[in-house]
Order: structure tokens, then sequence, then C-alpha cells
């Protein structure tokens, strides 16, 4: 099999490879391949693979697939990354509209740089969820950003057992069959600018990611929620990273929301993985 071109990118440290839907299509992407592909130590290295596509003017079309090669419906900074290589590579340009399998988002570069934004619509908000807390625990929500989030409200995510706590929580019965991201957030001390860190267990990487975009919004709605935040809101992401998400609280429902963040492209090169 010829060497396959891929676009390695990053959303505040979330990273995923991106391939040109126009030269291949997600059904050449079987899960060991996505695995192969993904893999840190033996291939490019990635929380995940998205094959992107124009499907007509002004519209463009991401599929993603999570590292262990599950296909997933929505990740936020990889729809951003979306947006932003869409625009280099012309496949769209100026006001887009992303399709993905949780449905079809606004999409836009904005600013200098990499920065690009994606609008998420209007948002029922996270309801406490029924997890018994643990030390340093102080409030729990589940709510859906496109794929399904519980909110962890905790006094200092530097020292939150994401790993552990992370994962017995998204193998919990109460998310079965489907499981659940786990983010835990806290307050930045002393920061005029951001007023809140968080850190994300992710469903499919298996692992603590670097930045997480629905899992920014989940939280932040969240926050808004138990009435601890206000939008236009600032994050910090483990990777460092910020985050904004903008929207209004109406009732229950959070309307017109909108996720801003980085779709840095990091490197092009070409993939020998399947050679002899």
């Amino acid at each position: 099999m010829s060497a396959t071109t891929v676009y390695k990118m990053t959303g505040s440290g979330n990273d995923f490879v991106f391939l040109d839907g126009r030269s291949t299509s997600v059904s050449d992407w079987p899960a060991d391949r996505v695995r192969a592909i993904c893999d840190r130590r033996r291939g490019v290295g990635a929380d995940g693979l998205v094959v992107l596509d124009g499907t007509g003017p002004g519209r463009i079309r991401m599929t993603y697939l999570n590292a262990d090669g599950s296909r997933v419906d929505m990740c936020g900074n990889a729809a951003l990354c979306s947006t932003r290589l869409a625009q280099r590579l012309g496949i769209a340009t100026g006001d887009m509209t992303l399709e993905s399998d949780a449905g079809d988002y606004a999409a836009r570069c904005v600013g200098p740089a990499w920065m690009a934004e994606i609008g998420l619509g209007d948002i029922p908000l996270p309801q406490v969820a029924a997890v018994p807390l643990e030390a340093e625990e102080r409030r729990a929500s589940f709510g859906v950003v496109g794929v399904p989030h519980v909110v962890l409200l905790v006094d200092d995510v530097a020292q939150a057992p994401v790993v552990a706590r992370g994962r017995a929580l998204r193998y919990a019965q109460q998310f079965q069959p489907a499981g659940t991201n786990v983010n835990f957030v806290s307050r930045v001390p002393g920061d005029p600018e951001v007023a809140w860190q968080l850190r994300t267990y992710e469903r499919g990487v298996e692992a603590e990611t670097l930045a997480c975009g629905t899992g920014t919004v989940a939280s932040v709605l969240a926050l808004a929620a138990l009435g601890e935040a206000a939008m236009p809101c600032r994050v910090r992401a483990c990777g460092g990273g910020i985050l904004s998400v903008s929207g209004s609280v109406e009732g229950g429902v959070a309307r017109d929301v909108w996720l801003r963040g980085e779709g840095r492209l990091v490197f092009r090169a070409s993939w020998e993985g399947d050679s002899d």
C-alpha cells in the first residue's frame, strides 16, 4: 500500500491525525489501522483520527475515530482543527457548516494565527449526577455536548486522581452502555483573566488528554447551572491552552453556545506504516 499523507494537528494539546477525505475514505480505516497510526511509539501518535472532506459549498464533514478505533459523534477540539485545516487546504473558506455524527454546527476561523470557533447551538444545562462524592469533590453533574460528560467540581485539579477516578466513572453502571468522559474542574487562584482550569479523562483514549473541547463546554455549563460561573468563560486546559465558551442561560438551557480555541497544524508527513 502506498504512503498516506497525514496532517498532525493540535487543539490546545488535544492532538489528532487528519486525513484529506478527497484521497481516502472512512472505510479505508478499520480499527486496527486507526490504532496503528495513532500509536505514540510506532505510529504518528494522536488522541484520535479525523477524515475531513467537503460535502458542498461552505460545508465540511468531520468523521472522528478515537485512538482505539471507536467512532465518536463529536469532538470539540477536532472540530476547531477541522475548521482551520479546511481553510488551509481550500476545502472551504469563510463561514462554514461543519457536519458531524452529532449534527451540523456553524464554524469559522477567527483572530490571529490558528484560532477558530464553532457554534454548538442550544444545549440543555447539565443536571446533578447521582455520583457518590469522594474527598475534595464538591459537586457532580452530567450533561451531553455531542458526547456524554461527567463534571466534577473539585478543590484543586492538580491533586485530582484523574486516571483512577476517571476510569471508574467512565465504566460506572449508570453511564453504560455508552460510558462517559469525566472532567475535573477547579478555580484558578489569583488569575484575573482565566477563572477555571480543567483536566479530562477521555473515553476511547482511556487516559487523560491535554485538552477536551466538549468537556470544556460541559464544564462551563455545569458551573453556570450551579451558579459558580457566567459566560463568556475562559478555561485553562491541562496542556496550558485557553478555551473560551460563550452563550446565555435561559431557564434550563444554554442558548447560542460557542466554543473558541486553537486548531494548529503541527506538520504534514507521509505515513509508511502500511509498507512492508
